[in-house]
């Protein structure tokens, strides 16, 4: 089976004539060709066959809330689009389209044709991009800060100077200069302010760039009226002039804005890293001998390949040949390499720390596990919280009432003094803009999202995160989510001493029984056997397998069974946990009537606990959390198991309608609840929990209903997860609180004429940039790691960075 075919586009869509908005010829041909679409396109299965593209895109020139809105509008309006999901904070887009009906062209065209920029997003393309609008912005603060320093040196004089001290003619002289100072830094370096006010008001949507375009606009042109007009002339806007006070604040936002957008590149820099993952070329073995250097996107099963140490694996597949060492922190979070010899399965996007193998394809597409974290990945860079759909909804009418506050101070102004209306104006303009508002919490929440993906904790709703915070009751499943997948042998119980065997050859017997074996229980068996494998396995004679039952061989003349009680002749009455026999053959015929067998020991076995499954819980007991067991097991294990980890409470033999009933008990109590499970089984009480965490070994359907993955299946996860959620809200409602004091304190003096333009620039970019940092500080904890290294910390380090530094994935889009 190979990878899913792209589909082709419709013959019957719209030819192309002339070079169309924003894409040359040459660049469509690059968009929309199948080998661009593999990269940034995952393609969905419809009824009756149908498909859809679910296609991620890299936007430029997002400087705030309404950005967004403007360019999922503009996207939404091309036919065939059906879904349009925009994270200004990400600088993503995912939108889900018919190729029957339109093309990624056609899509990137709509956001080029709104005055956004938007490139397939393959890691190439977003190095170039991030590039690009960097070399840009610091070319535009550069022109700002040289002109605002020069305009600062001719206002000098104004400020400092006695009247009479300078000559009118000398005074209109140094407006001329600054004016011709300042027409740089309104018409190249303001660029963006001007042109996301244009695009926010052609969409008939009003941004945080409107009231700054228009403070920029209105101080400029009432300092040139001011300028051209004379010294002695009067007129609406007064006879200042103010080029010191703009230049100024354009410098201090156009510095804000470039600390803003590393920042948030920062903040969602740990997700897009997850996405970066597989090369843009491998190296395929043919069966002749030779090699051929391909696209992965062309990889097919079956497929030999040779991955080199530093590379990543680009699909799922089986070692042939070679051993290494293989880093799969993206898939459990851990960051110690493991190692992978022939017959063992390494998984796409992982990498190769070691030296080089060969493998098989086994797995491509959205088959691998690194497809579906992918698309995990896609949802945390799009999502939007509905918390912060509500500040985006309150920031709309908020800019309406600083635009009405602004014209209200300038009216007002023209009766008090005249000369400071506009002043006041564009100050209140200015220093009420709320960016801080609207940058502060999407920050925080990709910070957040990103440090938990670089632990193995993917979310699939960002909302969870709050939620968190209002849980008090965490409920588990026992099998597989408290314990592992594996029983392991918790007691050897003697039953009675044959004549002539000491304890240990009796034990190397059974363990030469189990071996042959692929029951749960002879496996646990085998692997306890470690300690007793100096004494030498004996070799069995006539074994035969027993389904159902077990096994029986003779050893040293004698017939020996391990199984089952009723196989082996034993009493299992008041046994509780699972277990199995070893029986030596007694008196009479072993294949008569007067068979009679000895048993000679009970092997009895419990599931294996995780390991930091009992300090998590008391990590979240501590936090203030309730603690509920509910499984489908019977009451003693259960019991046990509960008493071992200190669980508030526990329940038996419970099947998905009683765990689901449990739970709904808890919420019509008022409480919030969490629920980890892994079974198919748990499923629907999964979809019914306020918050739903699944593990990384997890049912795919369990996984489906969860929104969050703890990919590393450690317990201890969750404890990182509830502190990260109670940091995320608090420090998102710090950011919200501040940037109501800010605005509180600074309104006021905007006012009555105590903050000028310059000030009140200074101030929202200061504020701004203020809540980013603080959102920052959810990226700065690292994963813990674990010293001990198949490889030297030192070379494992070195070749992980190495790899992690090179452009991944990529393909023919540039200058697209």
């Amino acid at each position: 089976m190979s990878a899913p075919a792209v589909p082709a586009a419709d013959p019957s869509l719209p030819a192309r004539s002339g070079a169309p908005v924003g894409l040359t010829e040459t660049q469509v041909a690059a968009v929309d060709a199948p080998s661009s679409l593999a990269v940034c396109t995952q393609w969905l299965e419809g009824p009756e066959g149908a498909r859809t593209g679910r296609t991620r895109l890299l936007l430029g020139g997002i400087h705030c809330a309404a950005c967004a809105g403007v360019i999922e509008g503009a996207l939404l309006r091309v036919d065939g689009v059906r879904l349009a999901e925009v994270n200004g904070a990400a600088e993503r887009a995912v939108v889900e389209w018919d190729p029957a009906r339109t093309r990624v062209s056609t899509l990137i065209e709509a956001v080029r044709a709104a005055g956004y920029g938007a490139f397939p997003d393959t890691g190439a393309e977003a190095v170039a991009l991030a590039r690009r609008e960097s070399r840009r912005a610091i070319w535009r603060l550069f022109v700002a800060a040289f002109c605002m320093m020069q305009v600062m040196m001719y206002a000098t004089p104004a400020y400092v100077a006695e009247p009479g001290d300078i000559s009118v003619d000398m005074v209109q002289l140094l407006r001329w200069a600054s004016w011709v100072l300042s027409v740089p830094v309104v018409l190249f370096a303001a660029g963006p302010f001007f042109q996301g006010a244009w695009r926010a008001l052609r969409e008939r949507r009003i941004g945080m760039d409107v009231p700054v375009s228009l403070g920029i606009a209105v101080t400029f042109v009432a300092s040139s009226a001011a300028t051209f007009g004379g010294l002695q002339a009067a007129s609406v806007f007064g006879r200042e002039v103010y080029f010191d006070s703009l230049t100024m604040f354009v410098s201090f936002l156009l510095a804000a804005r470039l600390l803003e957008s590393r920042a948030r590149a920062r903040a969602a820099q740990s997700l897009d890293a997850v996405m970066r993952r597989l090369p843009d070329a491998v190296e395929r073995l043919l069966a002749d001998g030779r090699v051929e250097r391909v696209p992965a996107a062309e990889l097919v099963l079956g497929d030999v390949i040779r991955v080199h140490a530093g590379q990543a694996f680009a699909a799922d597949g089986e070692v042939l040949d070679g051993r290494t060492q293989v880093d799969e922190a993206m898939l459990t979070g851990e960051s110690r390499p493991v190692e992978r010899g022939p017959g063992d399965a390494v998984s796409a996007g992982c990498l190769n720390l070691g030296s080089p193998v060969t493998l098989r394809v086994t797995q491509l597409g959205a088959q691998t596990r690194f497809q579906r974290i992918v698309a995990l990945v896609e949802r945390a860079l799009t999502e939007r919280p509905s918390f912060l759909v509500s500040v985006d909804r309150i920031a709309g009418p908020f800019l309406w009432a600083v635009l009405a506050l602004a014209l209200g101070a300038y009216v007002v102004w023209l009766q008090i003094e005249p000369a400071r209306a506009i002043e006041v104006a564009v100050a209140v303009l200015i220093v009420t803009c709320p960016c801080a508002l609207s940058l502060g919490a999407p920050v925080a929440w990709l910070a957040a999202a990103g440090n938990l993906a670089r632990r193995g904790v993917l979310l699939q709703r960002l909302d969870a995160l709050e939620a968190l915070t209002r849980v008090r009751h965490v409920v588990f499943d026992k099998t597989g989510t408290l314990t592992e997948d594996r029983l392991a042998l918790a007691l050897a119980q003697p039953l009675s001493q044959p004549d002539r065997l000491d304890a240990t050859r009796v034990r190397a017997i059974a363990d030469a029984l189990a071996a042959r074996s692929r029951h749960p229980l002879a496996r646990a068996l085998s692997a306890s056997a470690d300690a007793h494998a100096s004494a030498g396995l004996p070799a069995l004679a006539d074994l035969i397998e027993q389904a159902g039952a077990g096994l029986q061989a003779r050893v040293d003349g004698r017939t020996w069974r391990l199984g089952s009680a009723a196989w082996c002749g034993a009493d299992e009455a008041g046994v509780e946990r699972p277990a199995v026999w070893l029986a030596m053959q007694g008196e009479g015929d072993a294949h008569g009537p007067g068979e009679r067998w000895q048993p000679l020991v009970r092997f009895e076995f419990d599931e294996t606990l995780r390991a930091d499954a009992a300090a998590a819980v008391a990590s979240l007991q501590a936090a203030g959390l309730r603690t509920l067991l509910l499984s489908g097991d019977q009451p003693a294990p259960v019991a046990r198991m509960a008493a071992k980890l200190g669980l508030g409470g526990h329940r038996a033999r419970c099947t998905p309608q009683d765990k689901l009933d449990a739970v709904a008990v808890l919420q019509a109590q008022g409480e919030a609840v969490a629920m980890v499970g892994d079974g198919i089984n748990d499923a629907p009480v999964l979809a019914r929990a306020d918050v739903s965490i699944a593990m990384g070994s997890a049912a795919a359907l369990a996984q489906a209903r969860a929104d969050v993955i703890v990919l590393s299946d450690r317990i201890g996860d969750l404890v990182v997860l509830h502190d990260t959620a109670v940091r995320t809200v608090r420090i998102v409602r710090q950011n919200l609180a501040w940037a109501l004091l800010y605005n509180l304190v600074s309104v006021p003096l905007a006012l009555v004429g105590w903050l000028p333009p310059w000030l009140a620039g200074l101030g929202m970019a200061l504020s701004s940039l203020l809540v980013v940092l603080n959102g920052l500080r959810l990226a700065r904890d690292r994963v813990r790691s674990t010293p001990a290294h198949p490889l030297p910390a030192q070379e494992a380090g070195a070749v992980r960075e190495a790899a992690l530094e090179q452009p991944a994935v990529m393909t023919a889009t540039s200058g697209a």
